[in-house]
């Protein structure tokens, strides 16, 4: 009877130990990506709503340091067109100097600008949001296990939270992040931003632009590499049946002689 329980014990633990390694581990949702596979490549109009949703969300507490706005001209990205770029540059107030006074001097921006960053220093970003500094985003896709499909995840996955899961003052639930819990707000709601081409700008709708915007940002060559890859794939075939002809010529010449 003592090993029965003993053994019942085991299993319940085992069990519940489980239980909690799936509630800390959910998988994020899986997204039928454009620019994903070998000949995959970015949706241009999707680039262009993502940008936005940067400009007008994101870009109030999260930097893009390694991004200048001529960026967003370049083939493989969002594709503005010149004037576009200098409009965007122009639309943010660049901190520059000295001037001949030895004084620092605001300036409307320029493409060769780097993206504005919301916050002088980090213990400026790190104040205003709560002890919790908010991470550039050029990287970001990169820089998360999941890519963008976690990004994409945790951008829908705000819940109210169960009964049993307590939150501290500024921590908010949701059920992609590790533990389930999050220092940044829900940033996204239907109809938040009026998208320039008329599309319906739904929760899931700016999650998706945005999250593309942020894969191209961390990979801004990346429709590059794949025109280069298909073409090093399409030789190395043409090179094999060319070497595959040539051995075979050989051989037969060999048979014949023996």
């Amino acid at each position: 009877m003592k090993k029965i329980k003993f053994f019942l014990i085991i299993f319940i633990s085992i069990f519940l130990t489980k239980t909690s390694f799936s509630a800390e581990a959910i998988k994020p949702m899986k997204v039928d990506w454009t620019f994903k596979g070998l000949t995959g490549k970015f949706d241009r109009a999707s680039l262009q709503r993502g940008f936005q949703v940067y400009k007008e969300v994101c870009s109030s507490c999260h930097s893009m340091k390694y991004l200048s706005y001529r960026n967003l001209g370049q083939p493989g990205g969002p594709e503005f067109t010149e004037e576009e770029v200098k409009a965007i540059a122009a639309s943010f107030e660049i901190t520059d100097g000295p001037d001949s006074q030895g004084e620092m001097f605001t300036r409307p921006g320029r493409p060769a600008d780097k993206f504005l960053n919301p916050y002088p220093n980090d213990e400026a970003a790190k104040a205003a949001n709560g002890g919790a500094y908010p991470p550039d985003m050029s990287v970001l896709v990169k820089a998360r296990k999941g890519g963008a499909n976690y990004i994409y995840s945790v951008l829908l996955g705000y819940e109210e939270k169960p009964e049993s899961v307590i939150l501290d003052e500024g921590v908010y639930y949701n059920k992609y992040m590790a533990g389930q819990k999050i220092k940044m707000p829900k940033v996204l709601s239907d109809g938040l931003v009026e998208y320039a081409d008329g599309t319906v700008s739904s929760e899931a709708q700016m999650a998706k632009d945005v999250t593309t915007f942020l894969a191209w940002a961390a990979e801004p060559e990346l429709e590059e590499r794949h025109k280069t890859g298909v073409k090093v794939l399409i030789y190395l075939i043409l090179l094999s049946i060319l070497v595959y002809l040539s051995m075979k010529r050989i051989w037969s010449r060999i048979d014949t002689e023996v």
